[in-house]
């Protein structure tokens, strides 16, 4: 289906077509049919399905083509994070390039000057606002924000926020939001607690399911099991195999990310870290170097699992095995995007076979287990709910045992 087939305005069908846009995606073409009619929804899609378009798209056909007032806000898009309320805002950008709808990213970590920038806007009038919950809470707290005349209400990523936990904070900006508007939710899960929160905001929402707790079939999924300490050593050795231009390596813990991305600079990698301890500009530069390849390597917590939007990403690694199946899934699909093919690869210890186990359980098949190269000595067996004596070699039994070899097609 092409977005002419949606029936869009021309002035939006303008800006599609400069953003190199030409069919709908599976979840723009069920969602954005029930969002012209009216209709409120909830609906999960995985990462890299277009689920930003699929609601961009029909809220700006409604305020290129219905009657607003331009001195109030007339749609609010809230998002767990600074860097997913910034890559909204750019879509956002692009889409209504050649149109008149005004719009303004809202988000913490900045400086006075913007705060004042957004203040003015919220008060005199901006038909989309792209915020976090916290720091809309700062403005509403002052009185001035104009949302008598809300129309539409987005939350994105809705699972990230409960999980955050800005309930409270939805509720209480829901508080100031006229009764009678358009919600659309959207999250990646659909936990019980998200249901609780659609009862409490949607009123009889056409339920839209595109996700899946799978990767797309298009990531190579292998995994290596090593001792604790053999996983920078792996990582390094991995990293010479060929010659990678843009690779994520995600870690549980912030320790994990300042060692390791430390251990790989004094080895010479063109190499970042990304976390919570850094400062909101020092996090965009990290993410713009990255972006533009002046760095390769970005060594990353799970705040950069979701809400980003960078393409070509070659390598995923797993340095510690993510804490549950849907983080692994969100990690291992920053690479092949946009139909484009990735290698994800994840480094078992001893103490993580358990969990790795259970992701597997949830993907419906075993990972392949690669095979640790001899130099690197012995390393244990994959025996998940067993104990484990050590021993035998990392292939294991429990998937395709193969030795570790680099894609065939890249340059060396």
């Amino acid at each position: 289906m092409t977005f002419k087939d949606l029936k869009l305005n021309e002035q939006l069908l303008e800006g599609i077509d400069s953003m190199g846009y030409e069919k709908a995606t599976p979840i723009q073409e069920q969602v954005i049919p029930p969002i012209l009619a009216g209709k409120d929804i909830i609906a999960s899609a995985q990462t890299g399905t277009g689920k930003t378009a699929a609601f961009l798209l029909p809220l700006l056909h409604k305020l290129l083509t219905e009657e607003h007032d331009h001195h109030h806000i007339n749609a609010m898009i809230i998002v767990p994070t600074r860097e997913l309320a910034v890559q909204i805002s750019q879509a956002l950008e692009g889409l209504s390039y050649f149109t008149s709808v005004s719009s303004i990213p809202v988000y913490g970590g900045s400086d006075g000057a913007i705060f004042t920038t957004e203040k003015k806007a919220l008060s005199s009038g901006v038909d989309v606002v792209v915020c976090t919950p916290g720091r809309m809470i700062a403005h509403l707290n002052m009185g001035y924000v104009k949302l008598n005349d809300l129309r539409y209400l987005i939350l994105d990523e809705a699972d990230r926020m409960l999980d955050m936990g800005f309930k409270d904070d939805i509720m209480r900006i829901i508080g100031y939001l006229p009764k009678q508007r358009q919600n659309l939710l959207f999250s990646a899960t659909m936990p019980h607690k998200i249901r609780e929160l659609a009862r409490t905001i949607l009123h009889n929402p056409v339920e839209i399911n595109i996700a899946v707790s799978k990767p797309p079939e298009q990531i190579k999924q292998e995994a290596f099991v090593v001792y604790e300490t053999q996983k920078i050593p792996l990582i390094k050795y991995v990293l010479t195999q060929q010659e990678y231009n843009s690779v994520i390596i995600f870690c549980s813990r912030k320790q994990n990310v300042k060692q390791l991305t430390r251990d790989l600079k004094q080895a010479k990698f063109s190499v970042n870290e990304i976390h919570s301890d850094l400062e909101q500009e020092q996090r965009e530069q990290v993410l713009l170097d990255f972006k533009n390849r002046k760095t390769k390597i970005l060594v990353a917590t799970d705040i950069l699992s979701r809400g980003i939007d960078i393409e070509d990403i070659e390598l995923v690694i797993n340095y510690d095995v993510p804490n549950d199946g849907e983080d692994y899934v969100h990690r291992i699909g920053r690479t092949a995007r946009a139909a484009s093919t990735g290698t994800a690869y994840t480094f078992i210890s001893e103490t993580e076979q358990n969990k790795f186990a259970r992701i597997e359980q949830l993907l419906g098949h075993a990972v392949t287990k690669a095979t640790v190269p001899a130099t690197f000595g012995e390393t244990p067996a994959y025996t998940p709910r067993q104990r484990r004596t050590g021993g035998g070699g990392g292939g294991g039994s429990n998937g395709k045992r193969r030795y570790f070899k680099p894609n065939a097609n890249r340059k060396k």
